[in-house]
């Protein structure tokens, strides 16, 4: 129960230091010019952001299952 929420937690806050880190790098490659890579980053940041929601999504589905309405 709690293990999992806190696995979920651990899990969301690595992806979004994973997607601050992308964002960072597109943003190095749109100041040099170097669309592609820039656009890769970006990408990957996108992705890490969804994966980081998720699992703070479901950090937050199980603390309703086991301290919701009672």
């Amino acid at each position: 129960m709690a293990k999992q929420a806190t696995d979920h937690h651990k899990k969301a806050a690595e992806q979004h230091d994973q997607a601050a880190h992308h964002h960072k790098e597109a943003s190095k490659g749109y100041e040099a010019s170097q669309h592609e890579k820039a656009a890769h980053h970006a990408h990957l940041a996108h992705d890490y952001s969804h994966q980081a929601i998720h699992h703070g999504t479901e950090a937050a589905k199980s603390h309703v299952e086991h301290h919701g309405n009672k």
